[in-house]
């Protein structure tokens, strides 16, 4: 699965979502649906526009956490 680290970024900046949502031009509920890794897809421009405004690279605001495999045995 992949996480969405927007939480440990606003954080790191001290940033609120609002203001996150005005300096990036994205809706506030659509920031809201990042922080709270509840958005189902993400526009390549939103994630451009992030990475600007944090002056970051994609890797500091997404991750790759493999999913846990149940065996059938």
């Amino acid at each position: 699965m992949i996480r969405i680290k927007l939480s440990e970024l606003l954080g790191k900046h001290k940033m609120t979502q609002k203001a996150l949502a005005d300096a990036a031009g994205i809706r506030p509920a659509t920031v809201s649906k990042m922080y709270y890794e509840e958005v189902k897809r993400v526009e390549i421009e939103q994630l451009n526009r992030i990475c600007k405004v944090f002056g970051c690279s994609i890797a500091d605001l997404l991750e790759y956490v493999p999913d846990e495999q149940t065996s059938a045995e």
